[in-house]
């Protein structure tokens, strides 16, 4: 047992341990996933809530992601089938959109553990919600809704103009090659159909022949869209919008 001269030297540094271990207990998270504010992580980009009738809403969350895949990996849950699909992808930027998807379902309480995929490769959530994925370069985005919902987000390039005849067909009866709003356009139509498909996920629809999206403009941010396959004939409400060099399309089955 010290006497209390040995105290009294000691003391100084009984103090300094202290001090430092309380100023490390401030530090450290309040909850698994989330960092102080004095860490470098970058915040959720955009979040939107969607009420279209009475006792239905919709969550859109988009993410930029600046994280390295160290820092998102540990800061995620992933079941068994998901980990051995990430250690699968040979791309980092692949794997931390993965993983990025997986932070916005933790930032809705979701975590991987409810997510799951069928047989044709789309993604449910356990439960009556909805839910679509959608990551482009450094930007990833879900949607869940009680409502049947698809999303896509794209970043705006000149080669789509390369690729417009394999994807639009009555479009071509507005859009203007000379425009300087036509490769936003196209992209925002690649994403309509992009978000339809993802709702139906049906082998054999093409979304030159089988989807349609009707005139718009762009600072309107809205238009419809048709779907034509077999027997089947749906209607679609698309809705987007511009993110820095991108476009983020969802669209709602009516």
């Amino acid at each position: 047992m010290l006497n209390l001269f040995q105290f009294l030297e000691l003391f100084p540094v009984i103090r300094y341990i202290f001090f430092h271990a309380k100023k490390r207990k401030k530090r450290m998270p309040l909850l698994p996933g989330l960092k102080n504010q004095d860490h470098n992580t970058m915040p959720l980009y955009k979040t939107k809530h969607i009420s279209r009738s009475v006792g239905t809403s919709t969550q859109i969350l988009v993410w930029k992601v600046t994280e390295s895949y160290a820092e998102l990996l540990e800061e995620v849950v992933l079941n068994d089938s998901n980990r051995i699909r990430l250690d699968g992808m040979k791309s980092e930027m692949h794997q931390r959109a993965f993983l990025s998807v997986r932070k916005l379902l933790q930032e809705t309480g979701h975590t991987d553990l409810d997510l799951y995929y069928d047989e044709f490769g789309k993604p449910h959530l356990q439960g009556e919600k909805h839910i679509s994925i959608t990551h482009s370069h450094n930007f990833s985005a879900i949607i869940i809704s009680g409502e049947t919902v698809g999303i896509d987000i794209e970043l705006q390039r000149d080669k789509i103009t390369r690729i417009a005849d394999k994807f639009c067909d009555s479009e071509f009866q507005f859009l203007d090659m000379d425009s300087e709003e036509y490769i936003r356009k196209l992209t925002v139509i690649w994403g309509a159909k992009e978000a339809i498909f993802k709702i139906r996920n049906e082998k054999g629809i093409s979304f030159k022949d089988h989807i349609s999206v009707e005139e718009f403009r762009i600072n309107v941010k809205q238009t419809v869209a048709k779907l034509h396959f077999n027997n089947l004939v749906k209607d679609f409400n698309i809705h987007f919008e511009e993110i820095e060099d991108f476009t983020l399309v969802y669209a709602f089955e009516n």
